[in-house]
């Protein structure tokens, strides 16, 4: 019997759903069920949207990130993955904000993809300066590297990693690089699984240098990580006329069983310490329902 025009339209439409829900389950582990779901939490009129194989872990991170947001939420935005729960976190992921330091793990990440392609190892002065750059977190190294590196470097770079909403900044100013939660967490991601933008020794190499942070930087989202974690982390802050203070702060979590990341992006801060308190408040919500599930 023919199909009216309606008809065909409905049944189109069930089976674009069918195959979104084939997805789904396919990417969950063998013998575990996709529990995934839409958004029921706000943050100031921005969805939460968490989905998960861990039951209820979804419910309860939107819950309580929209609580650690709260009246701060026009001003942030949010990601995060957990590979052994199949978690994951969306608030205002693709929100553009400027970058400040976070900024330098693109770099990073820039440079050890060229080295690569040149078939060669990182200099002894390219050493330092990396070092510099994360562990100290020092400009005038950036800079450095930000200029050897180029335009054309960093852009080659994003275009691999997929990073498609972030804009390298104009004329230098490598802290006006526009960034996006969404982004970032892609970024940690490449950086704790095997793929074919960084090998395992420049992904190893990125990841000592943001364990090793200077005590003083090391605040954010290692912000009630558990012991049994060992966390790598790169912050950014900046105070510009517009906006105010920028507060950003990018955590990987690996060892002892663990393996997430997540970023957390903030403007509209009037001090840093307020930026540093709205980051961390969010980083202690994900840090511990991440971490219940487990224990669980």
């Amino acid at each position: 019997m023919p199909l009216t025009r309606r008809a065909k339209q409905g049944l189109a439409a069930a089976l674009a759903a069918g195959s979104v829900l084939a997805a789904i389950v396919a990417a969950a582990p063998a013998g575990t069920a996709a529990a995934t779901r839409t958004a029921g939490t706000s943050v100031d009129g921005s969805p939460v949207t968490c989905a998960s194989h861990q039951p209820g872990l979804a419910d309860r991170l939107e819950r309580d990130i929209a609580t650690a947001l709260h009246g701060h939420g026009k001003a942030s935005a949010l990601a995060l993955y957990d590979r052994t729960t199949a978690t994951s976190c969306t608030f205002r992921a693709s929100t553009a904000f400027d970058s400040a330091s976070v900024v330098k793990v693109t770099i990073l990440g820039a440079l050890l993809r060229r080295a690569a392609e040149d078939h060669r190892l990182l200099t002894s002065r390219e050493v330092d300066l990396t070092t510099a750059m994360i562990t100290k977190s020092d400009n005038a190294a950036t800079s450095a590297l930000w200029r050897q590196i180029g335009h054309a470097g960093i852009q080659h770079f994003l275009d691999l990693a997929g990073m498609r909403d972030t804009v390298p900044g104009p004329k230098g100013k490598w802290g006006r690089t526009q960034i996006t939660a969404g982004d970032q967490v892609k970024l940690l991601r490449m950086l704790t699984t095997d793929n074919h933008v960084l090998g395992e020794r420049a992904r190893a190499y990125a990841l000592r240098l943001m364990n090793r942070v200077v005590p003083d930087q090391r605040w954010g989202t290692p912000a009630g990580a558990p012991g049994t974690a060992t966390v790598h982390v790169k912050n950014g802050w900046v105070p510009l006329s517009t906006h105010g203070w920028r507060v950003h702060s990018v955590g990987v979590f690996t060892g002892g069983g663990h393996d997430y990341g997540m970023a957390v992006l903030s403007h509209d801060n009037r001090t840093m310490e307020n930026g540093v308190a709205t980051v961390e408040r969010a980083a202690r919500a994900i840090n511990r329902d991440l971490n219940l599930s487990k224990a669980s």
